[in-house]
Formats: C-alpha cells, structure tokens, sequence
C-alpha cells in the first residue's frame, strides 16, 4: 500500500518536513484555501503540487472536493454547483492526482462529542457520546421535534444527563459538535445549523440516496475521461443525525450505490473506524466483497461503546480487527498484480491519533496531531511488512 499522510496545507501545523520524518511517500490534500464550491482552476492544482514535490512528495489522493448542500438537496443552485465540482474534478485528473475523496453527509460532516476524552495511557482521544449528542439536540438546540427521532429511554437518559451537565458544558459540547472539524464543509452557529437542517425537511433516506446516485452517475464518466478513481467516504458516525438520512454507512448501501453507477470509477474509501461504529459492519469482508471498488484507505480503530456511542482507539487495539483488514488490502493488491488491474497499489493513511507526549498543549488540528498518527503509520508499516512476507 502507498503510506500516505493527510496535510491542511501550508497553515497545516504539521509540516511536510515532518510528514517525510514520518517516513509517508504519499499525500492526501486538496485546496483547503479555495473551500466554497469554486471550480479550481488547473493553476491551482498543478500550484499545489509543487509544494509537495518540492519536499520529495507526491500527491495521492485528494480529500475532498467540497460537495455543497445544493447537490445534495439538488435545489436551484445545483446545477453550477455540481458544473463546479466538475471542473475540479477534470483539473485533478490533468494535474495528475489520481483518486478524488468525497462525502455526501447532510450537514454535518464527521461529529465527535468531545476532542480531548483522556485513554488509561493518558493520552487524549476523540469521542462520540451519544447521550451527549440527544442531550444537545434534544434540550439545548431545540430542534423542532428532536425527541421524536430517538427513543423514548435514550431521551429520558439525556435529560437526566442535560440536567446534570457542568455550567460552560453545553457551550463546549455545542461548539464540538457543530463548529466544524478538520476537513469539514460546514461552519455553523446554532441559527445557522437549524437553518441547514430545515433546507432537508422534505428528503427521507429514498431522496438522499436519489441524489446522489444522480451525482454520481454526472461525475463518474467525467472521472473516467480525466483518469480519476472517485471514493465515497461512509457517513462518521455511520447513522442519521439530527433526524437526517445518512446513506453510505454499511455493506447494503455501497451494493445500492455501485448496482445504480456501475462506472469502474465509482469506488469507495474503507475507513475502518468510520464504518466499523457499527457492530453490524464488518470491514474487513467489505474489503473483500467490493473488492476493486475499494480506492483508498482509512486506518483507525474505534471501541464501540454501546447505543451508538464510540472513542478513537489505538490503531491495533480496538472493535476493528485492523490485522484482518490489512491482509484483505494486501490480497486485493496482489489480486490486482495478477489481474492488471489501473490502481496495483492502494493508497492509504494512517486516520486520526491520540494528542500525545509534547503535542499535548500545542495548537493541533482535533484527530490530526503529528506523534499520534506517526505512532498509528508505525504500527501500521509493521503489519504490513509482516504479511507481506506470506506472499
């Protein structure tokens, strides 16, 4: 696999000079200054570029091309919005970056509770409480009938724990949740998310998904032209919020997905954590189910906790088996050599890590830190230098 690293660019506290120390050939990025739905331009691309190669890098995959509420509610600015994303999209492929991630989650992208959950070791992880996050919906936001989309003791249990939060708690837990996280496409007050949330008020599950296969099947030829491979990133948390459809979030979703576009360019990311929330995924024998379609990797661990709530785990000591799923990668790569398959390797990096050590205190990106992450590609690099020996 290639040993990739996720970078913010230049304001990115994480260097380039530290992710070659990291011992990552691979770079996933995109153009973090140019966020709003504007088509980047080839000049963009190829200036981008440069920085990385500039260090000895290469650009891998990028994550992500924004894609903004109007594609996934297809209103009235669809139309530019998706010949936007196009455009993008062909500049990517001319520039030379061969894999395009992407996610289609209603408002709120990843969500986590809380950014600093402190593990035995006493380093810090990220959580999602889902006590926390009713209790923010239900009684603090206010959402015009939040109750009714959890059940009823889940509800009663956080009023319990609303009542009981800390003066200053639920600001904190407000600003976690809808404040936006690295590499989200949403900054949101209170007014503002309800006001986002409304924009899907007339789109179940069937219309989310409808539209996206419509999405899908635009952008999948234009990805085939330009010598693109697209990656859908499952839903983090893996089920609704907010009472929004979620719909990449298990086996049954990507099958629906790929029957409707079956573009060879129209993939998938295995992010182990993200889909191993749910105990009803497995993501390793997705990684052999889909197979070619699987474009790129995610590799962290999560311990599931019960009724939906999680923490970020260490990379080999979670829910995930993360050995498994790295043999089913490397069988795929090696079914891949054998097939003559376009991608023979597949790019992945090492996703979130614990604030550990001197990190701890320094201005970081939430899951993003440098050692933590250094810490999850070494243990990573080890198990795939240990299988690869079966071969």
């Amino acid at each position: 696999m290639l040993q990739g690293w996720r970078w913010y660019g230049p304001e990115d506290p994480v260097t380039l000079r530290h992710v070659r120390q990291a011992g990552a050939t691979d770079v996933v990025t995109a153009l973090h200054h140019i966020y709003d739905g504007r088509g980047w331009t080839l000049d963009d691309v190829l200036a981008h570029k440069r920085l990385l190669e500039a260090e000895g890098l290469r650009w891998a995959v990028c994550e992500s091309i924004p894609v903004l509420t109007a594609i996934k509610t297809r209103d009235a600015q669809s139309r530019a919005a998706i010949d936007n994303w196009k455009q993008s999209l062909v500049s990517l492929g001319r520039g030379g970056v061969p894999v395009v991630c992407f996610n289609f989650m209603p408002v709120l992208d990843w969500t986590r509770t809380d950014l600093t959950y402190e593990m035995p070791s006493t380093g810090l992880a990220l959580r999602f409480d889902m006590i926390d996050f009713v209790a923010y919906d239900v009684f603090e936001l206010k959402r015009p009938d939040a109750d009714t989309d959890y059940e009823a003791d889940l509800v009663a249990l956080a009023e319990e724990r609303y009542r009981s939060f800390p003066a200053g708690y639920a600001d904190r837990l407000e600003q976690n949740i809808i404040a936006g996280l690295p590499g989200g496409e949403g900054r949101y007050d209170r007014a503002g998310l309800l006001a986002e949330v409304a924009r899907f008020r007339d789109i179940d599950a069937a219309a989310l998904r409808a539209n996206l296969i419509e999405f899908l099947a635009e952008i999948a030829p234009v990805a085939e032209e330009v010598g693109v491979l697209l990656s859908i990133h499952p839903d983090d948390p893996p089920f609704p919020l907010l009472g929004l459809p979620r719909v990449v979030s298990t086996a049954d979703d990507l099958r629906a997905l790929f029957a409707a576009v079956p573009s060879p360019a129209n993939g998938m990311v295995i992010c182990a954590g993200s889909y191993g929330s749910r105990e009803d995924n497995d993501p390793a024998a997705m990684v052999r189910e889909f197979g070619s379609r699987v474009h790129f990797a995610h590799l962290r661990n999560v311990r599931r906790e019960g009724r939906g709530s999680f923490h970020e785990s260490d990379h080999l000591d979670g829910s995930v088996d993360m050995v498994e799923v790295v043999e089913a990668l490397l069988d795929e790569e090696h079914r891949r050599a054998a097939s003559g398959h376009p991608q023979q390797q597949i790019p992945m990096r090492p996703d979130h890590g614990h604030l550990l050590i001197d990190d701890v205190g320094k201005k970081t990106n939430p899951g993003y830190s440098c050692i933590g992450r250094l810490k999850g590609l070494a243990e990573l690099r080890g198990v795939m230098q240990t299988l690869e020996r079966r071969y």
